[in-house]
């Protein structure tokens, strides 16, 4: 075990304070060794920073649409319709019918900052010794544990109200009636509220994963000293 490992072993194992301090005092000056405050911090701003980079890009015209990681299609049992308009030269309508189901994901999306800034502030030394030493995805997984719930609650009316908004419900009808009147098929009727909201749901976590899995794996995506400390303690 290397010196850098051992430290961190006996960081997050030790049970109370008076035992890390004692441990810590007798390290050698300029081991680079962290206290729990600073890789909890560490581990907050790095969440942060997925935050604010990668879900405000989902919030912007196209912000899922145009990204294929988390670009919302069809439920499964709904793209038969899309292939079947497709196939008599309905290309457009059904562009359009994709479209505003990722323009109301845009929309719910501008929802989630406030849940995650609440998440993040309430990680604990504990948290962030399982998320540093866990997969490269522990720091998506522990917010995905901490919002799903809230963010779903916030999305779904959201999600709602912006088909109505940007005339999903019209579009949609028009889809599916155009669809229904094409000789041998089955008439469908779907309510895509909740596809939609899990759909954003998935799309949301996909990009912080992407932010963490950058500053886990590449140095120069630690773009501050903190960060820097800290995620060099898992390398």
């Amino acid at each position: 075990m290397t010196r850098k490992l051992l430290v961190l072993f006996l960081i997050f194992n030790l049970s109370s304070c008076a035992e890390l301090q004692q441990v810590v005092s007798q390290l050698p000056q300029g081991g680079g060794v962290l206290g729990n405050t600073e890789i909890a911090s560490g581990l907050r701003q790095a969440l942060d920073f997925g935050i604010d980079k990668q879900v405000t890009k989902l919030t912007q015209k196209d912000g899922f649409f145009k990204n294929e990681l988390v670009k919302i299609l069809l439920p499964e049992e709904l793209r038969k319709v899309d292939k079947t308009l497709r196939d008599i030269g309905l290309d457009n309508l059904a562009d359009e019918g994709l479209k505003v189901l990722n323009r109301a994901a845009e929309d719910a999306v501008k929802e989630a900052t406030p849940i995650f800034v609440d998440a993040v502030k309430g990680i604990t030394f504990d948290d962030a010794k399982n998320i540093l030493l866990g997969s490269n995805n522990a720091a998506t997984q522990y917010l995905t544990s901490k919002t799903e719930t809230a963010l779903y609650a916030k999305f779904n009316p959201v999600i709602k109200n912006s088909f109505s908004k940007v005339g999903a419900d019209e579009i949609w009808n028009n889809l599916i009636n155009k669809y229904n009147s094409i000789p041998f098929t089955n008439n469908v009727n779907p309510d895509l509220t909740d596809y939609v909201t899990g759909e954003a749901l998935k799309g949301v976590y996909t990009m912080i994963a992407v932010e963490e899995q950058d500053i886990r794996t590449k140095i120069p995506s630690r773009t501050t000293d903190l960060l820097r400390k800290v995620f060099a303690l898992q390398d």
